[in-house]
């Protein structure tokens, strides 16, 4: 098998002005300081082609990172960072449109960006506008839709580019609960089909479904990969940990008070 996403001893570092203005100076003046804060801390993995993999980590790990390298939203500081497919991610769905384009114009121009030329685009478009359920507001400024109308749409274009690496983030709520269900359905269906597959999660039980293998972030590094079953396992032992190092924490601060 070859891989669908490669990472090699990647870091990524974003750098931490005390305001925009500082920001913007440091533009034109290297002297400017800024304390810079690692993201992602010398990761390295390989995801095979129709692998499914869940991601787990809580929030701060460095998941969204990671993810912004993969879409090449971000670039990495250091290392090397290898995609071998079409991407689709299901994570900023009303990300990209024009405002003053149509629905079916947005359609056109979001698949352009992803780089689909115009014969495939053509052939997708039926299926993308019926499953987003718009009807003749498909043909009305995406200024005029609501939040709900253009998370679906943009679901709907997601979901239906035949994309060879799917990301999905289980934050994701589109529509009403049939429109739901539907979704879900479209995602395990694609997942069917052999397209590799990365679960961004906290769901334990959600990921062990249709995931074979997990992968634990912590403060920008992977600490487990492994089985679904044994990934899930440290997981949820890592946030019980967490969890009782910061009770713990309150109730000594509590003490503390009250010895005052």
């Amino acid at each position: 098998m070859s891989s669908a996403i490669e990472f090699k001893h990647v870091v990524k570092e974003y750098k931490l002005f005390k305001n925009d203005k500082q920001r913007f100076k440091a533009i034109f003046n290297k002297r400017i300081k800024a304390n810079t804060k690692r993201a992602i801390d010398d990761v390295s993995f390989n995801i095979e082609k129709g692998e499914a993999v869940a991601l787990f980590g809580r929030n701060g790990a460095g998941k969204s990172t990671l993810l912004k390298m993969i879409t090449e939203v971000v670039f990495p500081t250091e290392g090397e960072v290898k995609i071998n497919g079409r991407v689709s991610a299901l994570l900023e769905l009303t990300a990209g449109f024009d405002p003053e384009f149509t629905g079916r114009e947005n359609i056109h121009f979001r698949a352009q960006l992803m780089g689909i030329n115009q014969e495939d685009i053509d052939r997708m478009e039926p299926e993308i506008i019926e499953f987003a359920e718009l009807g003749p507001y498909i043909d009305q400024p995406v200024r005029t839709y609501s939040s709900g109308m253009k998370a679906r749409l943009g679901f709907a274009i997601n979901a239906n580019i035949e994309p060879e690496i799917l990301i999905v983030d289980e934050a994701l709520s589109v529509g009403d609960k049939a429109f739901r269900v539907k979704c879900n359905d479209k995602i395990n269906e694609i997942v069917a089909s052999g397209v590799t597959f990365l679960f961004v999660t906290h769901s334990t039980n959600v990921a062990k479904d249709f995931c074979s293998r997990g992968i634990v972030m912590k403060s920008g590094k992977f600490i487990y990969d492994g089985d679904i079953d044994s990934a899930a396992d440290f997981y949820e032992e890592m946030v019980q940990e967490d969890i009782e190092k910061k009770r713990r924490m309150k109730e000594e601060k509590k003490k503390e008070r009250l010895f005052q």
